[in-house]
């Protein structure tokens, strides 16, 4: 069952379907699509997101406001077991530390809670705000995933593969 956290300044709590619309509002901003795209009809992508049994969707809110969604995913295979993690957030938050109380939050409930000693996630190579959001958790670069992803325009860009061991894990200044 999953649970709320909180985090310094954000709550993370199980999606409802009542947070479709916002979410898929977030989704078709500009500087959120670039990176997360989902074609013509971002409603039907965001609850496909939701329906998705491989991960595990928690809404990110602030001050009672829906701004984003963060999810994670695990790796079972006791000799390969880790989690990852995906988020977006509103651009209209960006630059405030939220995404880094919520990266922080998750991360801690994936170490303290299930027992996660690794946990990864994979910014584009280019997305500067995200890799500083992630190295202030801990996660440092373990190397660039070459022709990771095919950008909106059509052609094939890097992947910075992060990962975070549970030691290596901050907390907030």
């Amino acid at each position: 069952m999953p649970t709320t956290l909180r985090g310094a300044r954000v709550v993370l709590r199980p999606t409802d379907p009542s947070d479709v619309s916002a979410l898929a509002a977030i989704r078709a901003k500009p500087e959120v699509y670039a990176r997360w795209r989902g074609g013509d009809d971002l409603v039907a992508a965001v609850r496909e997101d939701l329906a998705d049994p491989g991960s595990e969707p928690l809404t990110v809110e602030y001050e009672g406001a829906v701004i984003g969604m963060i999810q994670w995913s695990a790796e079972t295979e006791p000799d390969y077991r880790h989690a990852s993690i995906d988020i977006y957030l509103d651009p209209a938050v960006h630059g405030r530390g939220l995404g880094t109380d919520a990266v922080r939050t998750l991360a801690r409930h994936l170490i303290t809670d299930l027992g996660h000693h690794r946990i990864v996630i994979d910014p584009a190579a280019d997305n500067a705000a995200a890799i500083r959001c992630y190295r202030k958790v801990g996660f440092r670069p373990v190397g660039i995933m070459r022709s990771y992803e095919r950008g909106p325009d059509g052609t094939w860009h890097d992947g910075l593969l992060m990962d975070l061991l549970a030691e290596e894990l901050t907390e907030a200044p």
